[in-house]
């Protein structure tokens, strides 16, 4: 196609060539030796011929190169190749930036998941507390990630690749902060650490000779946990999976000595704003001759109880409330119901703490228990990376509010516990060990701030799920809420 082209040009110059010579350069006889000169079309260069014409036998006679017209082949050759080639180099171009216009939403995609996965990573690096194989990881998704970025840029150099660029760096740059001060934070919690290490280095859990302050506390840890002694269905329905029940827990009250209570959450498992009260240990497991109380309007009050987390201690029933940081009380003379909030940096309540190990149960997030120093309340918050936290509650009659005396910051990642339950000022915590079977694990003396975890005290169940763990110091008993099931144990020293 080319070189059939090429010949056709080639032959219309040597025409018009010949027909420029015949009508040009063919002179009368009688005239002189002429100097001619032949103007034809201009060369590749852009030049004119000029030639010098001979008299021969009255005509005049010059040569002229034709080849100098000669259409330039091999160059046209040579250009429609580049051209070719260019055409190549486009199309695969194009493929490319087709390619990357079809990656974009899938690395945005990519830059605001990671974005999404540091952000968390901020609060536990200003705490020192995250780990570096996490940040390990993520640094080489970024690296990854930076490559592929790069590779998009350099097609595109559009806006918003230079912005995904910038946002890609800016992340890497993060990570690599906080890998970079990962061993300042180390050393930092090292230092704070360091008075601890002298006394605990060589003895790492409750010492069998521990003796509590109390009167009352003589004997030091719970060495065995009955069988249960008590067996029966709330006397509201079995359905009812979620509540707390007990015997008053006040030792020295003159106050109903032989009360026991169960309180059940009748809306969503979560809510309730009722309980029963029963005189006699006869009448309880009789499920007869009770007194319904009510401490609230309706369960979606600010009164309302939330959660699993009553117990009956002297004349007042106390309880987590309805969506709040707060411990109510509520007076059964009275009926008035006092308020106190607990202490710490964002407080866990409405399911952000609850009681898990496997499966958790809802917003069982603020526990109050008994025992025989007291009022407590066990609770986790965010000041405490959701580890658990003890706090000492006392009713002051005088003034007739609730306030908290002390508080205690444990290394029990509370939702890694089943539930808990207080006694002699020691916390104890369970976890789950099948359907049927829980396990007393972990101790924490809030006397001495030292830990024990490595207990194992089996606790049988008739159901899988715990709402709810109490002591009582009154007959040493242990109290579970078994999925609508009321199960007591014996505590032994």
């Amino acid at each position: 196609m080319v070189n059939q082209s090429a010949d056709g040009v080639l032959d219309k110059h040597r025409d018009n060539v010949r027909v420029f010579i015949d009508q040009f350069f063919v002179c009368p006889a009688s005239r002189m030796l002429l100097l001619c000169f032949l103007l034809l079309s201009p060369t590749l260069q852009g030049w004119a011929q000029r030639v010098l014409g001979q008299k021969k036998s009255d005509l005049c006679v010059c040569k002229v190169n034709a080849t100098m017209w000669s259409f330039p082949i091999v160059r046209y050759e040579a250009v429609q190749e580049q051209v070719e080639t260019c055409e190549e180099s486009l199309h695969s171009l194009q493929e490319q930036v087709l390619i990357s216009n079809q990656r974009f939403p899938q690395i945005q995609s990519q830059v605001a998941n990671l974005t999404a996965r540091l952000e968390p990573y901020q609060y536990l690096h200003d705490r020192g507390l995250y780990t570096a194989l996490s940040i390990r990881l993520l640094g080489e998704e970024l690296s990854q990630l930076e490559t592929d970025i790069t590779v998009v840029h350099s097609q595109l150099n559009n806006a918003q690749s230079k912005k995904l660029t910038k946002e890609v760096v800016k992340l890497h740059k993060d990570v690599q902060k906080m890998q970079t001060s990962d061993t300042v934070n180390m050393k930092t919690v090292k230092e704070k650490l360091r008075f601890l290490k002298n006394n605990v280095e060589s003895c790492k859990s409750i010492p069998k000779h521990f003796r509590g302050q109390h009167k009352h506390c003589l004997k030091g840890l719970i060495t065995n946990i009955s069988d249960p002694v008590i067996t029966k269905i709330n006397p509201y329905d079995k359905n009812y999976i979620s509540g707390s029940w007990g015997k008053q827990a006040q030792m020295d009250s003159e106050w109903d000595k032989e009360t026991y209570w169960v309180q059940v959450l009748v809306s969503s498992h979560i809510y309730g704003n009722t309980f029963r009260l029963y005189q006699t240990y006869k009448d309880f497991m009789r499920s007869a001759n009770h007194r319904e109380a009510t401490f609230a309007s309706s369960t979606t009050v600010s009164t309302s109880i939330e959660g699993p987390s009553a117990v009956l201690y002297g004349k007042g029933l106390y309880y987590h409330c309805y969506r709040s940081a707060d411990i109510c009380r509520y007076d059964l003379q009275t009926n008035d119901v006092k308020r106190v909030t607990l202490p710490g940096t964002g407080v866990g309540f409405n399911n952000k703490f609850p009681y898990c190990y496997y499966d958790c149960r809802a917003n069982s997030d603020v526990d109050i228990e008994a025992d025989e120093t007291g009022l407590w309340a066990l609770y986790a918050t965010v000041g405490n990376h959701g580890n658990m936290v003890v706090s000492k509650l006392f009713w002051d009659n005088s003034s007739t509010t609730i306030n908290v005396s002390q508080t205690w910051e444990t290394r029990l990642f509370k939702k890694a516990a089943s539930n808990a339950f207080m006694v002699c000022g020691v916390l104890y915590a369970t976890r789950y060990v099948d359907d049927y079977k829980e396990e007393v694990f972990y101790a924490f003396d809030t006397a001495t701030g030292k830990e024990d975890n490595s207990l194992s005290l089996p606790l049988e169940k008739v159901a899988k799920g715990v709402a709810s763990l109490s002591y009582n110091p009154v007959n040493r008993q242990i109290y579970m809420y078994n999925d609508g099931y009321l199960l007591a144990y014996q505590a032994y020293f």
